[in-house]
């Protein structure tokens, strides 16, 4: 017979039990409930953030499209041309290097600085040190001051930058209508398409197409963004007399002159292919004498057989 007691230490024990049985599963349900709220507002985020990316920029990072080029925004998609030194073990044309510099000389130097080209440059690459030196002295550089503080003009040197055509940007703008020229030391690598776009724009100036007005003072190019360009057509057949004989067309001269503003915009292009290569080969040979070391060393251990023999 079981005494009241104990009776009541187990009812009260299953009711214990029973409470926080309830209070575990109210818990959880709220742990549940909560978890599925993060959830839902997290879900709520993502979808805000990728509409807000989708308004203002139209279209995913991750998701490809297909649209038509845009002049107005873009420009035309200038064609890929089998530059001389686009292959991997390809070098740079030197002597339309120098051709190139002719026309920028005769060409482009009156309105485009070159600030980070000096006249040593050019020796070893389009001229020996006497014709660079030659070159460098026809110019008159500003220099002092002298004994008496002044300054004064001198003779150009192999260690001065090429001249500037205008003395600051305010000059550049006033004998451009506004527009300023930019500096071509980098234009290659600073424009989308690099010299693919410099050589369609320099021989795509065309007759603008029905319908496309363009203000005054602006010429048409569908390779430039917008299709309206400052500056005009510079280059026509015959505008420049080559050295060595070579017929100096449009596309000729602009081929020559992208190639040398590509040699400007990287003028170690020729000496990083070579020690690549050269880095290539010593690696090559270092890792196939790695090997077989390793292959000597390791021989003798993989080969070894091990024999246990019992005691008797």
């Amino acid at each position: 017979m079981i005494s009241r007691p104990l009776v009541q230490t187990l009812l009260g024990s299953s009711a214990r039990s029973r409470t926080a049985g309830t209070a575990s599963l109210r818990q959880s349900i709220g742990s549940v409930f909560s978890s599925r709220a993060a959830i839902a507002s997290a879900a709520v985020v993502s979808v805000g953030s990728v509409a807000w990316y989708t308004h203002l920029y139209g279209a995913l990072p991750f998701i490809g499209q297909v649209s038509a080029s845009s002049l107005a925004e873009d420009g035309l998609h200038p064609p890929s041309y089998p530059w001389s030194h686009k292959g991997l073990l390809d070098t740079f044309d030197h002597a339309s290097i120098r051709r190139g510099y002719t026309v920028y000389r005769d060409v482009c130097a009156a309105c485009h600085s070159l600030d980070r080209i000096a006249w040593r440059n050019l020796v070893g690459v389009s001229h020996t040190a006497d014709q660079a030196r030659a070159l460098a002295e026809e110019i008159e550089y500003e220099d002092g001051p002298n004994d008496q503080g002044e300054m004064f003009q001198r003779p150009g040197k192999l260690s001065d930058y090429f001249p500037p055509p205008y003395p600051n940007e305010e000059a550049a703008r006033a004998a451009n209508g506004g527009a300023l020229p930019p500096d071509l030391s980098l234009i290659i690598k600073a424009r989308h398409g690099g010299a693919d776009y410099v050589y369609s724009l320099l021989t795509g100036y065309v007759d603008p197409p029905a319908g496309v007005e363009i203000r005054e003072g602006l010429n048409y190019n569908p390779y430039f963004p917008g299709g309206a360009i400052a500056m005009a057509r510079l280059l026509y057949d015959g505008v420049v007399e080559y050295e060595d004989g070579t017929p100096a067309t449009t596309s000729q001269m602009a081929k020559d002159v992208v190639t040398f503003l590509s040699w400007a915009a990287e003028p170690e292009h020729d000496e990083r292919k070579k020690m690549g290569l050269q880095a290539v080969i010593i690696l090559s040979s270092l890792t196939v004498l790695a090997l077989s070391m390793k292959r000597f060393k390791w021989t003798n251990i993989k080969n070894r057989k091990f024999q246990y023999t019992p005691p008797k």
